[in-house]
């Protein structure tokens, strides 16, 4: 039987080679949001390793927006040669180059994990004052946010576009709206973190008013035949926060906004929530979006194994395998899926050698 995984899928104008993507992961890497040489051999390498799909980590789209100093960022012209020298090289080497856009909210201004992680105070260098929808800090320790009011929401909005026009500009073929683990857009989604009395909180059609207006903003200026995913928590983990059943009922009216695939991620709008974590314990949530709400969904989270992930497209969870933690450990896992499923897969030339 033949593998789903390594069969192309076309969205829109853009047919990616395979079904696996390169989830965005963090690099805590940059100066001033620049891209360097640790980005380019970071992304290139796992295009070189056959992934479909080589999104960036979450690049802000503001300075404030970042979640530590050390973020990439695409809030300036300046930042465009950097990447776009990236992407050309990802795209030389048959994959599609995405790029994920995000604003941190109130879970900005942090030190960077392997340096102890935690909040950098406004006062502090290399500090700022964190935004969102409502005046509650992360923890204890962090910085009450400033809540934006519809000035400052309309000038995120202008930043979420703003970004997306430079990363066209760039050549990225993909654009991944952040609106989960706790950053501005979700911040905005969640019961927990949205306490707004106006347009923009109380009801979920108020809450998501921020994430259907950044996307449908972004759809307009983002040409048609490219694709637009937006990445959800689909579930808080917690009574009382953002559950399955809302993501269900997003996804369909984001659906109608023009985005094409919904990366289903959960949790970290708040500190200290047990999540049942293990192998493929969010592809339920793929699954039920991609049923009930019908559009394309990504799969993410503990994917270990080639086998499983092509279960998961057999079995018609969901349209795309995103993969983390797998594909820093390896940057060649496509490759090596493809011998297990026995699925022909050309290899870089300059490697050939390496298959007997």
């Amino acid at each position: 039987m033949a593998s789903l995984l390594f069969t192309p899928l076309r969205l829109r104008g853009v047919t990616f080679r395979n079904r696996i993507a390169v989830s965005p992961m963090c690099q805590y890497s940059s100066e001033d949001g620049f891209a360097n040489d640790w980005h380019f051999v970071h992304l290139g390498s796992r295009a070189v390793g056959g992934a479909g799909l080589v999104m960036t980590e979450a690049t802000a789209v503001e300075a404030i927006g970042r979640i530590s100093p050390q973020d990439l960022g695409l809030w300036k012209d300046e930042h465009i040669a950097p990447l776009e020298r990236i992407v050309r090289f990802i795209h030389d080497h048959g994959a599609v180059a995405g790029i994920q856009l995000a604003h941190a909210g109130r879970k900005a201004s942090t030190v960077r994990p392997w340096e102890g992680g935690g909040p950098i105070a406004p006062t502090a260098k290399d500090g700022w004052k964190p935004a969102g929808p409502s005046p509650i800090p992360f923890d204890e320790g962090y910085t009450v946010p400033e809540a934006l009011d519809e000035a400052g929401i309309q000038r995120v909005t202008r930043a979420f576009v703003a970004a997306a026009e430079r990363a066209l500009k760039a050549g990225f073929r993909q654009v991944e709206l952040h609106a989960a683990h706790g950053y501005l857009l979700h911040e905005f989604l969640s019961p927990l973190t949205n306490k707004r009395t106006d347009r923009y909180g109380g009801s979920f059609e108020n809450r998501v008013r921020l994430t259907r207006e950044v996307v449908q903003a972004v759809r307009k200026r983002w040409p048609e035949e490219l694709p637009l995913f937006v990445r959800f928590s689909c579930t808080d983990w917690i009574e009382g926060g953002w559950t399955l059943e809302d993501s269900v009922a997003l996804a369909k009216l984001l659906k109608q906004d023009g985005a094409d695939l919904i990366d289903c991620s959960s949790g970290a709008i708040v500190p200290g929530v047990k999540i049942p974590a293990g192998p493929g314990y969010q592809t339920p949530f793929a699954e039920r979006i991609r049923r009930e709400a019908g559009i394309p969904t990504g799969a993410v989270g503990f994917i270990r194994s080639s086998f499983q992930a092509d279960h998961l497209l057999r079995t018609e969870q969901a349209d795309l395998v995103i993969l983390a933690r797998e594909l820093l450990r390896d940057p060649y896992w496509p490759l090596h899926a493809a011998r297990d499923l026995h699925a022909i897969v050309p290899w870089p030339p300059q490697y050939e050698r390496a298959q007997d």
